[in-house]
């Protein structure tokens, strides 16, 4: 930017110099020396500005550029926060996770249990039920027995054979071979 305006202010220079040449007078008068220092002081002048102006874009640039870090720091700070805050709340994912696979756990667990209390108690009432059965029917046979031994006729019909058996001995023979004599 400054080569720029020294070659302005030369090319200026050169033009201002060269123009009393093209006139024809012969040097530079008075009047040409004074608007030469008034060029000269112009233009010291506004290069000062131009430099104050580069001073203050400069400063400018410098401050957006601090602006500019610190609200990067704060948009670092931010997205840590929010790494952070995920990574809380993974971890009572995680947590929860490990809660409801320890109820599934217990849960199968008490199946299990449930399921053999049940095995159990079916064996159980199959044996019983077989036992009181077996234990019934013979019960149940010998009083059958007794009671047509007491009360029906095959008592008396024994009693005859028993008293036939005792005239005839080949028949005596038959009945002890039963068990009835």
């Amino acid at each position: 930017m400054r080569r720029v305006f020294i070659t302005c202010f030369l090319v200026l220079l050169f033009l201002l110099s060269e123009i009393p040449c093209f006139g024809g007078q012969p040097g530079f008068t008075q009047e040409d020396r004074e608007r030469l220092v008034r060029l000269e002081t112009t233009l010291k002048v506004f290069m000062e500005q131009v430099d104050k102006r580069f001073e203050q874009v400069d400063k400018r640039i410098s401050e957006l550029r601090e602006d500019m870090n610190k609200r990067f720091e704060q948009v670092d700070k931010r997205f840590e926060e929010m790494r952070e805050d995920m990574n809380k709340r993974f971890e009572q994912v995680d947590k929860r996770f490990e809660q409801v696979d320890k109820r599934f756990e217990e849960m199968i667990n008490f199946l299990w249990m449930l399921v053999g209390i049940f095995t159990t108690l079916t064996a159980v009432v199959i044996g019983f039920a077989y036992w009181d059965r077996r234990t019934i029917i013979r019960k149940a046979r010998d009083e059958a027995i007794e009671t047509i031994e007491r009360e029906g006729r095959l008592k008396e019909f024994i009693k005859a054979l028993r008293a036939y058996a005792s005239e005839d001995e080949k028949f005596a023979t038959v009945l002890r071979s039963f068990g009835l004599l």
